[in-house]
């Protein structure tokens, strides 16, 4: 099972807390729900990670601009603390720039670093798609165009067996619960034609109504961004994941009605 994908089930299961014999460590108790949560962090710094960890993230999203890989080499220290708090977080680096420089060199040593995996943006040569290391994933950044063979063309990615999930970075409304059935079909279109495992970008004031929408499109993760105020971060990691909590127990409610009824 892949690091992306035991996240992304994990997250819609119950873990039970507490430590082994009288010396473990206390955990608490972990409520499914309904996506699992990424946090992207504006900075590779061990505090902010480890605290997007304790309040509830299931995985961590770094940023590289390709340019200076000597900033890259503070990843284990941060991903390690991380780990002290959750040990099967999972973490990815979002890698905007200098793709034509990389080689399976560069990602095998994201992998010693702790990176699970990579995200692309179409942009990126095609022939990252053919490197193949154990236990390090690539994910695509999909954008949303406007355009009825826009599916169609992006349908095509399904060709690369190597491909583990994909980023929609879609630019929703702010007010994501007044989007149309319409709306949400287009969405939904281009949600169904790339298949594989999807990520979601998410505001910080996320509300019930559009937490509903947003699942419209069958995602299995939220990406939160970070504002770089780490208190704030904190709230709005927490608020979320109460939010997507209550989401999947609603849902559960509603088919253990339906199934009554039957």
């Amino acid at each position: 099972m892949t690091k992306l994908h035991d996240m992304f089930t994990q997250a819609r299961r119950a873990q039970s807390g507490g430590g082994i014999g009288f010396v473990g460590k206390n955990k608490p108790v972990n409520k499914p729900r309904a996506a699992a949560i990424v946090v992207e962090l504006s900075n590779i710094d061990a505090g902010d990670a480890e605290s997007a960890i304790k309040s509830g993230a299931d995985g961590l999203l770094f940023t590289w601009d390709g340019n200076d890989p000597s900033v890259l080499e503070s990843l284990k220290d941060v991903i390690d603390a991380a780990q002290t708090s959750g040990d099967k977080i999972v973490s990815g680096l979002n890698i905007t720039g200098g793709w034509e420089n990389l080689e399976r060199e560069n990602f095998e040593h994201l992998k010693e670093l702790g990176v699970n995996y990579v995200l692309l943006p179409l942009e990126a040569p095609a022939r990252l798609l053919s490197l193949q290391i154990k236990d390090f994933e690539l994910a695509i950044s999909v954008p949303m165009h406007s355009g009825d063979m826009y599916p169609i063309f992006i349908r095509n990615l399904t060709a690369f067996d190597n491909i583990s999930a994909v980023r929609l970075d879609f630019s929703l409304s702010e007010d994501i619960s007044a989007l149309s059935i319409e709306d949400v079909l287009h969405y939904r279109a281009v949600r169904e034609a790339v298949r594989f495992p999807a990520l979601l970008n998410v505001q910080a004031d996320l509300n019930e109504a559009g937490a509903y929408t947003l699942l419209a499109l069958g995602v299995q993760a939220m990406i939160l961004t970070s504002n770089g105020n780490d208190a704030t971060t904190q709230k709005q990691i927490r608020a979320l994941r109460e939010l997507l909590e209550k989401v999947h127990q609603e849902e559960k409610d509603s088919m253990t009605g339906l199934t009554n009824k039957q």
